[in-house]
Formats: structure tokens, sequence, C-alpha cells
């Protein structure tokens, strides 16, 4: 298992190093951070050059990755053109916030997966398997942008026109520090996430658990005398779930790098509204470090969803 481990870290260096290069070449090929000043007329042609000067931008492209690259190895991400601010810094300040709505959703998401998975698997082709197909195809073909929108109009703004308890959109200002109001303003974008994943989730469970009761142990299983409850949930769910540990561990880096439509719609200071806001901008150092932190992110949960593999199925082994 560790020259498994070995080899994969090998492989992750090799493959952030490719990332890397075609991540920098992206940002700084997709426009120029001087542009925003094109229609200032406060700022002249050479000062506009002294600036470009003042960034690195006139260095050839490989100079400027490497120096880059180098300062990122070190921790130092950069500093942003726009907000003259580490990156570094920007990201701490979004990054609790982020991680406080990837965990919440993928909790909701998982545990409502799970439910209507095995509901609609041990009642298969029943009402209630069609009931939650119906659900997941809704689901799953709705757009989040509107899923979030339909929401925030149901229990916002219907909800307060009718008198009732509604719940903050998150479009006004808001005491971060103050728990209740926190916890307000999360179920709204909780929820948009939670409807659309949960809706995909159910069906690979429900496959999962479909197949793994057509094998051959679980019609012995059944042979010894085992009961219902005892045949699914110690022997079939535990090999039905590792399609489900899969897409959880392939899922977790794009929330960490934020639900950019739900965290925009709903206001939500996290790390998809801060890449959104400064890829506006060409504020390359911001976006660039957003991805470092996504792609390493992926690479490293991938190589710790094959290591679950072994505890989940002890059939698998790594070598």
């Amino acid at each position: 298992m560790w020259s498994y481990l070995l080899r994969r870290v090998f492989q992750a260096i090799f493959t952030l190093l490719i990332i890397t290069v075609l991540c920098f070449l992206l940002t700084r090929f997709s426009g120029d951070p001087i542009a925003q000043y094109a229609n200032n007329p406060r700022m002249s042609a050479e000062d506009k050059a002294a600036l470009r000067e003042r960034l690195g931008l006139n260095a050839p492209l490989y100079v400027q990755y490497f120096k880059w690259l180098g300062l990122a190895l070190q921790g130092d991400l950069g500093q942003s053109f726009f907000a003259k601010q580490p990156v570094s810094d920007l990201i701490v300040q979004r990054l609790p916030n982020t991680m406080i709505l990837m965990l919440t959703a993928e909790i909701v998401t998982v545990s409502f997966a799970l439910l209507l998975g095995i509901i609609s698997a041990v009642k298969q082709y029943s009402f209630w398997d069609n009931a939650i197909t119906t659900f997941s195809f809704i689901g799953f073909s709705i757009p989040i942008f509107f899923s979030a929108l339909g929401l925030m109009l149901i229990f916002a703004v219907q909800f307060k026109e009718w008198g009732w308890p509604y719940l903050p959109t998150g479009a006004s200002v808001w005491d971060k520090s103050d728990p209740v109001e926190y916890i307000r303003n999360l179920i709204l974008p909780v929820t948009a996430l939670a409807f659309v994943n949960t809706a995909g989730y159910s069906r690979f469970v429900r496959t999962s658990i479909l197949e793994v009761l057509g094998q051959d142990y679980i019609r012995t299983a059944r042979a010894k005398g085992l009961t219902s409850r005892t045949v699914l949930f110690k022997h079939a769910l535990r090999n039905a779930a590792l399609p489900l540990v899969t897409i959880v561990g392939l899922d977790i880096p794009f929330l960490l790098g934020g639900a950019i439509v739900t965290e925009s719609v709903f206001s939500w200071p996290g790390m998809g509204r801060l890449f959104w806001e400064y890829a506006q901008r060409s504020d390359y150092p911001v976006v660039l470090g957003i991805l470092l932190i996504i792609s390493l992110a992926v690479v490293v949960l991938t190589i710790v969803t094959d290591v679950i593999y072994t505890f989940v199925d002890p059939r698998i082994r790594l070598s």
C-alpha cells in the first residue's frame, strides 16, 4: 500500500505541474488586467506602461509562470491587482464560509440520497420508487440557478408577503458573527445545492443497491435465514456505497471552489463568489490561487478516495 501511495504522490506532483501550466496560460490569455483602466482619462499611456511594468506583465510568459510557481511553492500566491491585498488573505477570509456551506450541503445530500436510494431500491417499481424517480429526474433536470431563484421566491418573497416567518436571501447586509443570522442565511443555499445533488446521488445509490442485491452472496445470505434488514445494511449497502464514495470524493473539491451560481444568487461570501468577482476584472493572481487550491484538493481527494475504498470493501487491495 505504501508503494502505491508513493507512486500516486509522484503522479500527483506531475499532474499538478501540468494543471498549473494550463491554468496559468488560460488565465493570462483570458483578459488583460490593465484593460479596466482603458477608459480612465486620468491615466496616460505612460502611466499604463509603468503599471504594466510594475506588475511584471511585460516579462515573457515563462518568466511570469516560474516566478509565480516559485512563490506559490513557498506559500505566497501573489497580490491581488484590484484589492491590493495578498491573495492568501482574500482566500482565508472566504474559505471558512465555503467550507461550512460545502460540508453542510454534503451531509444533507448524502443523508437524503441514502434514504431515498434505499427506499427506491427496496420498493422497486412501487409507488414510492416511481415518486422518488420522478423527483430525481426533476431535480437533476432543473438548473441550479432556477431552483435557487425558486426557493428564494417561495421562502423569502412569498412568505414575507403572506406574513409568515421568511428566510433571508443574503442580498442585505447581515452580521456574520451572529450564529442565528448565519444559520438563517445558510438554509436556502444549502437547500438549493442539496436539492440538485440529492437527485443525482439517489439514482446512483438505487442502481448500486439493485446491482448488489442480485449478487450470489446476497442470495446465500438470505438462504441462511438472515433478515432483510441485516442483508441490506450489513452486506448490500456497504458494497453499494463505493460509487457514492467516488462521487462525493470528486464533488467536494468543486464545492470547495465554491458553488459559483449558488453563492452569487444568495450573495454568500465564499470562494465561488470571490472567483467570479475577480475573474471579471482579469485579476489573475486571485483566479490562479483559487484554481491551484481546487486542483490540489482534486488530486489529494482522489488519492484519499482510493484509500477509503479499502476500508469500505476489504476485498480491494492497493498495490
